[in-house]
């Protein structure tokens, strides 16, 4: 594993990246991590912002263009910022089960599905996860 070929890349692909490995962290902790803290509430408002940002740093990614310089991947960071806006909706009328099943489909679609993309053949992060 090097990071030499995501910091040889555009700046913005260098900071989606990394916004989106932090996300990936933070959700994790966040999955695992006792509910309805504080803690969770300040951590869970970090992960939104993050989020927010990954899916809108997205926009100014174009390694595939399939509809000018949009992809498939473009969809879910759309799906993510309506997503992201159901579940705080949801947490604020303290709708835990849409909250939750919000931010579980958000981190699996927005991060995990995303990501699984992100390491095909040809993709910057598939030459930092397995080389060039």
């Amino acid at each position: 594993m090097s990071f030499a070929p995501l910091f040889a890349s555009p700046g913005p692909v260098v900071l989606h990246a990394i916004a989106a490995l932090a996300a990936f962290a933070l959700g994790l902790v966040q999955i695992v991590a006792p509910k309805g803290t504080v803690p969770h509430r300040l951590l869970g408002w970090l992960w939104v912002a993050i989020m927010a940002f990954v899916a809108l740093s997205s926009f100014f990614v174009h390694e595939i263009r399939l509809w000018g310089p949009w992809s498939p991947i473009h969809l879910l960071s759309i799906g993510t910022l309506f997503g992201l806006a159901a579940a705080v909706y949801a947490a604020r009328r303290h709708a835990v089960r849409s909250h939750r099943n919000a931010m579980i489909g958000i981190f699996v679609g927005g991060l995990v599905i995303a990501g699984g993309f992100t390491l095909l053949p040809g993709r910057i992060m598939h030459a930092v996860v397995f080389g060039g």
